[in-house]
């Protein structure tokens, strides 16, 4: 009893003190609000008033009290919305009742933001401004929006007294800057003052205002920086560090240039790669040279085409749609193709080349009578949009990166499908010894037009990947047949890993040498350098070992 009276004792006068200083804080909360909205309304009518010295003092009160309304009421002062009713003498912000800008406008209290009745233009005084007063509310304005909590609006706020400097928009941003955590924001802010101070006549803020640039890539910062260093009014020593910090940065964006290629070169890889897989099983295992495989890639294209226009409604899966029938539309006239013409040509390749290359004519021409020779366009969908911006200097297009991870997937899919599934060893042994392979029961007829419309299934899937980087036409597949023949032959004929290898190498190697050569000189380089590499090694890079490759 004497524990709990004790107890007692003690937690009463700390309960009491807790709601005595929590009664304080609110007071204080209260009183601190209660002088927050005085300042503001008397800085309002202020702002409402004649001499526009008074309001500008205005302005900057406006701003210092933090009321709600602050921005509100700056925002509409500049852009002429603020007004007097003429009725009963109230501030109002108007904002139009529809598009075209008629009719009465409607009213919001300029003290409390909540909505008061509509009235015509006639029944309003606008409270008019002039340039110098309309200067002081931007920079007010952009000083509300600095610390605003959304960090988009003080991005947008940041690059905007980016291009209005001055002495106040550099206060303004120091004291921003000091509070910011966002990495994009702090960048536009430091970015923002160092190109207001590096304009001043002080050599000291000059240099440093230099040095705080060295790390950006952006081109407005380049020209800035240029013009430092050729500004014959400069200090030499302030051109100096100019002209190094240029260098500099140009050096980086030469390497991000080069990071660029690379990446459009691993993309265009990953395209050869695709469009040359299938053709190294009908060219490499089968030893058909099938001059249709092109237009097995343009049927791919053309399935994505026609899926969307059935399905205009459904585009974000469209091509999750396209994949399965491409590469089931693709095989299936591959299959037709070589159970009819095919089968009679095996040990001809002069002819079997004569005849695929008929084949591809009828099918462009087929293409034509029914989608027209025009080009169509195949809608990209929402997730494959848009970049992932890694700097002002190195952006990754969504599209390619799908792509490229689109290619690695079919080469594991179609290297685990010849070495652990029944077709996949089938075919291997119809490869390497045909006969025995019939003797083994294995019915070299159906492996042999069942690997043909694999490789045609893959050609089309490659088309489905080429209608996110290009328009579809009919002479689209005409131009990688050849670079698919190049890969197949350079990799070594037959070799998955070989295929890869080529893709990458001849997708890098014309990404790189483009910038120099230009697009058609760089495909000449390319075919010159295989076509002397063959000469040294006639198998490639990666030769077939065994019973097959002594065939």
């Amino acid at each position: 009893m004497l524990r709990a009276r004790s107890i007692q004792q003690v937690v009463g006068p700390v309960l009491c003190a807790l709601l005595l200083a929590l009664t304080t804080s609110e007071c204080a909360a209260k009183q601190t609000t209660q002088a927050s909205d005085a300042q503001f309304n008397v800085a309002l009518e202020a702002l409402a008033g004649k001499k526009f010295s008074t309001r500008i003092k205005a302005i900057s009160d406006i701003r210092a009290s933090g009321h709600r309304q602050a921005a509100a009421v700056i925002e509409a002062t500049l852009n002429g919305n603020l007004h007097r009713r003429k009725s009963d003498r109230s501030l109002v912000i108007s904002r139009a009742s529809n598009s075209s800008g008629d009719g009465d406008l409607i009213l919001s209290d300029a003290v409390t933001g909540k909505n008061v009745a509509s009235a015509p233009n006639s029944a309003l005084h606008t409270i008019r401004s002039n340039n110098r007063l309309r200067k002081t509310l931007r920079g007010a304005l952009a000083g509300l929006q600095l610390v605003h909590e959304d960090a988009q609006i003080r991005l947008a706020a940041a690059q905007q007294l980016l291009g209005t400097p001055s002495a106040q928009s550099a206060l303004l941003l120091r004291d921003a800057l000091g509070n910011e955590r966002n990495d994009e924001v702090r960048e536009a802010m430091q970015i923002g003052l160092a190109s207001i101070e590096i304009n001043s006549g002080n050599p000291t803020q000059r240099l440093q205002a230099i040095h705080m640039l060295k790390d950006s890539l952006r081109q407005e910062v380049r020209a800035l920086l240029e013009k430092t260093a050729n500004d014959t009014g400069a200090q030499e020593d302030v051109r100096a560090a100019a002209r190094q910090v240029l260098a500099e940065i140009e050096t980086r964006l030469s390497r991000y240039a080069q990071l660029n290629n690379l990446y459009f070169g691993i993309s265009l890889g990953s395209v050869l790669l695709l469009a040359a897989i299938g053709l190294a099983i009908t060219f490499g295992v089968m030893g058909v040279i099938n001059m249709a495989h092109g237009e097995m890639v343009m049927l791919g294209a053309y399935t994505t085409y026609v899926i969307q226009q059935l399905l205009p409604n459904q585009i974000e899966w469209s091509l999750l749609l396209a994949l399965p029938a491409a590469f089931l539309v693709a095989g299936t006239v591959g299959i037709g193709i070589e159970r009819g013409v095919i089968r009679f040509l095996y040990g001809r390749p002069l002819e079997t080349l004569l005849a695929t290359f008929g084949i591809s004519l009828i099918l462009q021409q087929a293409v034509r009578s029914i989608f027209s020779p025009l080009n169509r366009s195949v809608l990209t969908p929402q997730w494959m949009s848009g970049t992932l911006e890694i700097n002002p200097a190195l952006a990754l297009t969504y599209n390619r990166l799908y792509i490229i991870a689109f290619a690695l997937i079919v080469l594991v899919a179609l290297i685990v499908l010849l070495r652990y599934s029944r077709f996949g060893l089938e075919m291997r042994a119809v490869t390497q010894n045909r006969a025995m392979a019939s003797a083994m029961g294995i019915r070299t007829a159906r492996v042999d037009a069942m690997t043909f419309g694999l490789g045609s299934g893959i050609a089309g899937l490659a088309g489905v990947a080429l209608s996110q980087l290009t328009n579809v036409g009919p002479n689209m597949g005409q131009a990688y047949i050849v670079d698919s023949f190049m890969v197949v032959v350079f990799g070594g004929v037959g070799n998955l890993l070989g295929t890869f290898m080529g893709a990458m190498t001849l997708g890098i190697a014309n990404k790189f040498l483009e910038p120099m050569a230009g697009a058609v000189l760089a495909k000449i380089l390319v075919l010159i350098f295989i076509i002397l590499f063959i000469q040294r090694r006639p198998k490639g890079l990666f030769a077939q070992s065994g019973r097959s490759a002594e065939a």
